[in-house]
């Protein structure tokens, strides 16, 4: 038998790119640019048309100007606040910062009852698998959804967690070649237990022999209430049917042909996590999904869904009551949510593990989402390039210019060097993102919990940031395993 290296099984960090802070010239954005450039105008149209007194005129301007290219607001400019801002504006004259569900209109057939651009979605029951795929008709998306059962991470020994990273990396790799997959979500959620785990074992092992201590103990079984959290983990994978235009077509073209084409991915998926040494189970059909989206938006019936039977599988009815967007949280039926954004992810090399600060955070009620948008090798390395041309011109026109190169723009530079040789390597290139939705019963609560989460992900050595004045689509990509766009 041949020796085996020890080394080649260790677990080994990890390091993540830096998110990239460069700008169009000199570390200035377009928009910067503009203003600057609104600056520039108005003062030498001050000087050449009025003299000193133009300029008493022009200097407010300029001030202003100034102050929305360099002054920073919680990690933004303020150049870069204004279309968002704008944005919120225009949906709250609009009226569209408040959700009612129509009680007395019917829905149209197939549509998923969500607010805001969600409202779009339909289902598409496929036949063969019985799984309910989610179809953007704007967007030409079609999205499955599967749930996925594993061993606690951090618990298995440095070698198992090693073969379990090379695993997933395999899984990932899947989803970047196949060149039809527009995104890819995992997305693991806290639930509060229902008992219903310990009512099934009293079905089966109980004695219930009608005594005074079997009907007691089988009516504190039935009114056990949520005694602990559960986790539960969900991948979706999303057909763009513009990419598998010619697939769809040759599958008789449709929803029908989409759906065949979407099969094809999720047996390839479901191979690689099998691999992986995952488990998952089958494809979610319309009931477990209503289950899903009426936990997100409701989460106190949760555990009374969980333990009856068939209530509440009806996707038509699955979207929420009501929904109150603000500008840093939103609330849907009986709960408050907040979404965070990780802007930057570890900087120095961290084990696989790192997140088990977040992950594990007790007493929380929270979802977290990982995003995954694979790109085509030719259109990665188009991106490469460009990135390179852009570091290498700037890092010019600053050695003209007599400035110093900083060492953040050399480890990005650096990151991207790695990207291209990682790609060469034929490795597949994928950007994600990274939300966390933070859910409790009141405000003063929630804000106590997003300040637990934020400290957790310091431990992980993260940087999250609240998603201001977009909580509403952030909460549909991030609470929700339908794959929307951020």
């Amino acid at each position: 038998m041949a020796a085996v290296d020890r080394g080649e099984h260790e677990l080994r960090p990890v390091k993540f790119s830096r998110l990239a802070r460069r700008g169009v010239i000199l570390g200035l954005s377009g928009a910067q640019l503009v203003v600057v450039g609104i600056a520039a105008g108005v003062l030498v149209v001050g000087l050449y048309v009025g003299g000193g007194s133009a300029l008493l005129v022009a200097f407010p301007v300029v001030a202003v100007c100034a102050v929305l290219v360099w002054l920073r607001v919680a990690g933004r400019t303020l150049v870069e606040w204004v279309p968002v801002a704008g944005r919120w504006v225009r949906r709250w004259l609009a009226g569209q910062l408040i959700y009612r569900r129509r009680l007395l209109r019917p829905r149209p057939a197939g549509t998923l009852a969500l607010p805001g651009d969600a409202a779009r979605l339909r289902q598409w029951l496929d036949p063969e698998t019985n799984a309910v795929m989610v179809h953007d008709p704007h967007a030409a998306t079609l999205t499955a959804v599967i749930a996925v059962a594993h061993p606690a991470f951090i618990l298995l020994d440095p070698a198992e967690q090693e073969r379990r990273v090379l695993g997933w990396g395999r899984v990932l790799a899947t989803a970047c070649r196949s060149g039809r997959i527009a995104s890819f979500q995992v997305l693991e959620r806290t639930l509060p237990d229902s008992g219903k785990g310990l009512a099934e074992w009293w079905d089966q092992h109980g004695i219930q022999d009608k005594s005074w201590v079997s009907t007691t103990y089988g009516e504190l079984v039935e009114r056990a209430g949520p005694a602990g959290e559960r986790h539960a983990s969900t991948i979706s994978i999303t057909l763009d049917m513009k990419a598998g235009g010619r697939a769809i077509r040759a599958a008789g073209g449709g929803n029908s042909g989409a759906a065949a084409v979407l099969r094809q991915e999720m047996t390839t998926l479901e191979a690689a996590l099998r691999s992986a040494d995952l488990a998952p189970t089958d494809w979610l059909g319309s009931g477990e999904l209503a289950l899903l989206l009426r936990s997100a938006y409701d989460p106190a019936v949760a555990g009374a869904l969980d333990r009856h039977g068939n209530l509440g599988h009806d996707l038509a009815t699955a979207g929420p009551v009501a929904v109150n967007e603000q500008w840093g949280s939103l609330r849907s039926d009986s709960a408050h949510h907040c979404v965070l954004w990780i802007s930057e992810w570890p900087r120095s090399p961290v084990f696989p593990g790192f997140l088990a600060p977040v992950l594990l955070s007790s007493g929380i009620r929270r979802t977290f989402t990982l995003l995954y948008t694979p790109l085509r090798a030719d259109h990665a390395a188009r991106d490469i390039r460009r990135k390179k041309t852009e570091y290498i011109s700037d890092a010019a026109q600053r050695q003209r210019m007599g400035q110093i190169e900083d060492a953040q723009q050399s480890a990005e530079y650096n990151d991207v060097l790695q990207q291209e040789a990682d790609l060469t390597a034929g490795h597949g290139l994928l950007r994600v993102t990274g939300l966390i939705t933070v859910s409790a019963k009141d405000p003063d609560e929630l804000e106590r919990n997003v300040a637990a989460i934020e400290q957790a992900a310091i431990q992980a050595s993260c940087e999250t940031r609240r998603l201001w004045g977009q909580q509403a689509q952030a909460f549909a990509t991030a609470a929700l395993p339908l794959c929307r766009p951020t």
